[in-house]
C-alpha cells in the first residue's frame, strides 16, 4: 500500500478545487455540556452533504492517472456514496452507472441525479442493497467498468484520510481524542493510519450504530463477518460486514474503544443538535456526538474532535426521528388496555391521566371478550417520570393493560 502521509495529502490537494476544506468548528454547547473543549468537523457540509465524495474522487482520479481514456464507473448505493460518485463523473466527464434499489426514496435518486447531470445513469434494480449489487458488478464485468466500492478499497481509504489531513492542517496538531462513527471502515480506517503514520496518534473512539455492528463483530470473530441481521434506520452507516480493507488497519484496536448507538437515542441527539444548535444531520452524522455522554469522564478536560459525517436528512422522516426520540426518553408509550364494556369506563380512565399525559392515539381494536374491549392508546407527557406514576395509578385502580412500546413485532404491527 502507498504510503498514507503521501497518499492522503494528494488526496486533500486534488480536492481543493472541488470545495475548500469542511469547516472544524468549537462549539461551545457540546463543550460546556462535558467540560471539554469539543470541535466538529463538519463533513455534513461537502458539497454532497458528507464525506463520500473524497473517496469517490480519489479512487477515480487515480483510476484516470493510470488510463485517462477509462470511461465507465460503476457503483450500488441508496445514499451517500452514489451521490459522491455522481459528483466525481460530473467532475471528469466520465460516464457513470449507478445501481440503486427500487426501493430508494425518490429524493435520493433526484439528488443523485442532480449531482450526476448527464454523465449519470441511473438504474433501479432490486428491493434490497444487496440485489442491486449483484447487478451492478455483473453489470461492471460485462461492459468492462470499473466498480466503485464504497469503503473496500486502498484509494477510497486514502480519499477518507484526507480527513485527517485537514484536521492536522486547521489544528496545528493531534487533538487528544477523534471521535470517529463507522459503517464499512473506509472512514475509520483511512483517517486512523493518516495520524499513526504521524507518531504520536490521539486516542480514538469508534461509534457503530447498535442495529448494524460490523465491526465489533469482526473484533470478536477476528475477522469480518456478515451480521444475519442489519436495523437500516442509520442508513449512512448500516453495514452488514466490514470491509476487509479497512478491518485489516482496525483489527488491533480495543474493542472498549468501540461503542455502540441505539437507533432511538441517535434520534434524541439528531433532535438536540436541530434544536440547539441548528445543524442538520443524518442518523450516521451524528454517531460521534450521540457518543459524548458515555465517553464523559474520558474526555473531560481534554480536546476532542467529533467528525459528523453527513447531513442528507429528508424531512418527511422528522416525524418518525421525533416517534423514536420520545420513546426512547420514555416521554411516549403504547399500550393495549382492556375495557369493561360499561358505561363510564372510559371517563374512569380519563380521571386518572395527569395534567401533563395527552392521549395521541386512541384506537379501538377488536373485541377480546363479550363484556370487554381493548383499546391502543398512546400517551405523550412532559417527563418521563410522568408515565411511571400513571402506570402505578392504572395498577391501583385494576385496570388491565399491556405496554408495547418495546415490543418491535406489536409495535410495528399495531402502531
Amino acid at each position: 500500500m502507498r504510503d498514507i502521509l503521501t497518499s492522503a495529502r494528494q488526496a486533500a490537494d486534488s480536492l481543493r478545487s472541488l470545495f475548500d476544506p469542511t469547516p472544524l468548528q468549537r462549539n461551545d454547547h457540546l463543550s460546556k455540556r462535558f467540560g471539554a473543549d469539543i470541535w466538529l468537523k463538519r463533513e455534513d457540509l461537502t458539497p454532497v452533504r458528507s464525506y463520500k465524495i473524497r473517496g469517490a474522487v480519489n479512487a477515480m482520479r487515480r483510476v484516470l492517472e493510470q488510463d485517462p481514456a477509462h470511461e465507465t464507473f460503476v457503483c450500488a448505493s441508496a445514499g451517500n456514496h452514489a451521490q459522491g460518485v455522481a459528483f466525481a463523473c460530473r467532475h471528469f466527464g466520465k460516464r457513470g452507472v449507478i445501481f440503486m434499489p427500487v426501493t430508494t426514496p425518490k429524493q435520493k435518486i433526484d439528488k443523485t441525479r442532480t449531482f450526476g447531470g448527464d454523465q449519470v445513469e441511473i438504474r433501479l434494480t432490486g428491493d434490497y442493497f444487496d440485489q442491486s449489487l449483484s447487478a451492478a458488478q455483473a453489470f461492471c464485468t460485462e461492459v468492462n467498468g470499473h466498480f466503485l466500492s464504497p469503503f473496500d478499497d486502498d484509494d477510497v481509504i486514502e480519499g477518507q484520510a484526507s480527513v485527517g489531513v485537514e484536521i492536522m492542517d486547521q489544528m496545528g496538531q493531534a487533538p487528544d481524542m477523534i471521535v470517529l462513527p463507522v459503517g464499512g471502515g473506509g472512514l475509520s480506517s483511512g483517517v486512523r493510519r493518516y495520524f499513526d503514520a504521524l507518531g504520536n496518534p490521539p486516542e480514538f473512539r469508534f461509534i457503530e450504530p447498535a442495529g448494524g455492528a460490523s465491526l465489533t463483530a469482526a473484533l470478536q470473530a477476528g475477522a469480518p463477518v456478515t451480521l444475519p441481521r442489519v436495523d437500516s434506520f442509520v442508513d449512512g452507516a448500516a453495514v452488514a460486514r466490514i470491509g476487509a480493507r479497512p478491518f485489516a488497519a482496525l483489527a488491533d484496536i480495543d474493542p472498549a474503544h468501540v461503542l455502540l448507538a441505539p437507533e432511538d437515542r441517535i434520534c434524541v441527539t439528531m433532535l438536540e443538535m436541530l434544536n440547539v444548535e441548528g445543524i442538520v444531520l443524518e442518523p450516521a452524522g451524528a454517531l460521534s456526538v450521540d457518543c459524548l455522554p458515555a465517553l464523559a469522564d474520558q474526555i473531560a478536560g481534554k480536546t476532542v474532535v467529533c467528525l459528523t459525517s453527513g447531513g442528507n436528512f429528508d424531512f418527511e422522516r422528522l416525524p418518525e426521528v421525533r416517534e423514536r426520540a420520545m420513546r426512547y426518553a420514555g416521554t411516549k408509550k403504547y399500550f393495549i388496555l382492556r375495557l369493561p364494556q360499561r358505561p363510564g369506563a372510559l371517563r374512569d380512565f380519563l380521571e386518572i391521566l395527569g395534567p401533563e399525559d395527552d392521549i395521541a392515539r386512541f384506537e379501538y381494536l377488536k373485541k377480546s371478550a363479550r363484556n370487554f374491549g381493548s383499546v391502543l392508546i398512546g400517551i405523550e407527557t412532559a417527563r418521563a417520570e410522568n408515565i411511571d406514576a400513571l402506570f402505578r395509578r392504572m395498577d391501583v385502580a385494576g385496570f388491565d393493560y399491556r405496554d408495547v412500546t418495546v415490543d418491535e413485532t406489536l409495535a410495528n404491527f399495531l402502531v
